[in-house]
């Protein structure tokens, strides 16, 4: 499964269209993704303290568009990135993203993440 986050607003308007269109797919091209092990690091770096954040769980089977995996910092990995609008029956689950009091986000445990023990 890929992860794409983004705000709830957006999901709830590419639902009435069918398809979701980040804004990235306009300026770079791709809609930016990553895997599980990827994700809460980039939320906390790119997106902390934005609130009403969702993550989708997206199906690369149910795909129609093209999938790259790209990277140019090796500490990041490769990520990746859809090059296309994403169906909404490509998503199998919406999750709500939420954050600590200090403003980081925290995994869902649907993800089946193990959190990391605060002692």
């Amino acid at each position: 499964m890929l992860l794409h986050m983004t705000a709830r607003a957006a999901w709830e308007a590419a639902q009435a269209e069918g398809v979701y269109r980040a804004p990235s797919l306009a300026t770079e091209g791709f809609i930016h993704c990553s895997t599980r092990e990827q994700i809460l690091a980039v939320a906390n770096r790119f997106y902390r303290g934005q609130p009403a954040q969702v993550l989708l769980e997206i199906d690369p089977r149910r795909l129609d568009v093209p999938i790259r995996w790209e990277g140019a910092d090796p500490e990041w990995g490769e990520f990746p990135h859809l090059y296309g609008p994403l169906r909404v029956d490509a998503v199998t689950r919406v999750l709500p993203f939420p954050q600590d009091a200090a403003g980081d986000f925290v995994l869902p445990v649907e993800l089946g993440v193990k959190q990391p023990d605060p002692f």
